[in-house]
């Protein structure tokens, strides 16, 4: 049983405060925490450019100056992707200072939960990646998620998903 220290009114253990008197019976000072010694661990790093086997078909057809495109899986379109090394997808909105390369508002982009700079596709003379730039609703490449600001390989074929948005990366000789 625990003692109120106001009324001397014995309490079940647990309890918190006196219904007797109100008072609390659990007091701060009584509570102790414990310092925990942190240990450094290792830092992950990431290679400025993707690992891609050379001998893999798509980053054959990448170096020989292929097109890409995003196939569009709920509209149908295709989005080609031309002149350039790097593509910011997203949607514009008002009053945005930095707008996308690619405006995805058209195809409902806002209902389907992509932010206004969502992912970049960079072009690479060894392969295509895809890199979140911070998104609210994330990006999946082939159904798992990947991790914001990190580039990942992407190959002709594969689903790419911003928010629920779904494209296909198409990479065509």
């Amino acid at each position: 049983m625990i003692l109120c220290p106001n009324c001397q009114h014995q309490e079940m253990p647990g309890a918190l405060f006196c219904s007797e008197c109100g008072a609390q019976l659990v007091g701060y000072e009584r509570l102790t925490t414990q310092s925990l010694r942190r240990i450094p661990s290792e830092v992950l790093t990431y290679p400025p450019q993707p690992k891609v086997d050379p001998n893999d078909a798509a980053a054959e057809s990448v170096a020989a100056g292929s097109s890409i495109s995003l196939f569009l899986i709920d509209s149908g379109q295709t989005l080609n992707l031309a002149g350039r090394k790097e593509f910011a997808l997203g949607r514009i909105a008002e009053g945005q200072p930095i707008l996308p390369d690619v405006d995805l508002s058209i195809y409902e982009a806002y209902a389907q939960g992509v932010s206004r700079l969502h992912a970049a596709i960079k072009v690479y003379e060894n392969g295509v990646v895809v890199t979140d730039l911070g998104s609210s609703n994330g990006t999946r490449v082939n159904g798992q998620k990947i991790v914001p600001h990190v580039d990942y390989p992407i190959h002709n074929g594969d689903i790419i998903s911003l928010g629920k948005l779904k494209m296909q990366v198409l990479i065509a000789n």
